[in-house]
């Protein structure tokens, strides 16, 4: 059984406060874009995890997707083992949940695959184990989520067929630079509040991340500004970085960024 799991942008993310187990409360809105990784799982006699696309670092074990496997087989011991093959497309450290997407995707394609019948309301308990965005990819619909990500709600928030431009220059953000510079704060202005209208986006949704890593690397605001200049109606990084995105009412002229940029563009 094959499924394509898909990335997101975030419209405005706010660093709110520092939680006493380390992690970060924010709020944020997280909307699912069709950018894809192909995952493929079928049943075996030996479990066994393969890649192909872009290159994934770190040793197998540490994958979400053998780590949402082992979450199923745990509770479920019936399930057999399993040959999966990942083709990864979509650019890791960039602020875009392909990780997550792939995690939360493997656990429903297992449901399927296994009939374990479980609701989304289980398999985002087992997802928001895996990592903090893991459960939006489970319902796949754009939310707001707080907590440290994993507590989600509905908004009516809605970029259906607009343009959307993503331009990831070759640079990796891990976690620890993007919250090293971050000084948590209370929004002054209420997220859904902004969300209703998306002509006063680029004054007033936000992106924290950006204050202390545009500096560090000023690549990023160079691209949000050309985004700007394309006709952007609103142009931020995504996540903690490093894709920045535009969104267009119509479908912008062609520009041509460096030949080391992934550049991804679709109607939303």
């Amino acid at each position: 059984m094959i499924c394509f799991p898909n990335a997101k942008i975030n419209l405005g993310l706010h660093i709110t406060a520092k939680r006493a187990d380390g992690y970060h409360e924010l709020e944020t809105c997280m909307v699912p874009i069709p950018w894809l990784d192909a995952l493929e799982m079928i049943p075996a006699k030996k479990t066994i995890f393969e890649s192909t696309g872009l290159p994934i670092p770190g040793e197998t074990k540490d994958n979400l997707i053998v780590k949402a496997y082992k979450f199923l087989k745990k509770d479920f011991p019936d399930i057999p083992e399993v040959h999966i093959h990942l083709h990864k497309n979509i650019p890791m450290g960039a602020g875009l949940g392909g990780g997550s997407a792939d995690a939360a995707f493997a656990l429903t394609l297992m449901n399927q695959l296994f009939e374990l019948y479980l609701e989304d309301l289980f398999l985002e308990e087992y997802a928001a184990q895996l990592g903090s965005d893991c459960a939006l990819f489970i319902e796949n619909k754009p939310k707001i989520a707080t907590g440290r990500g994993e507590i989600l709600a509905s908004t009516d928030v809605n970029i259906q067929g607009d343009y959307l431009v993503l331009v990831k220059p070759p640079i990796h953000i891990g976690t620890k630079e993007a919250y090293a510079g971050v000084k948590p704060q209370a929004p002054t202005v209420d997220l859904q509040e902004i969300l209703k209208d998306k002509h006063t986006w680029k004054e007033h949704l936000v992106n924290d991340f950006e204050k202390s890593i545009f500096p560090n690397h000023p690549t990023l605001p160079q691209i949000k500004t050309q985004l700007y200049e394309m006709g952007a109606y609103y142009a931020a990084m995504s996540g903690s970085g490093s894709t920045v995105f535009g969104l267009f009412s119509e479908k912008p002229e062609p520009t041509k960024w460096p030949s080391e940029y992934i550049v991804f563009e679709c109607v939303v």
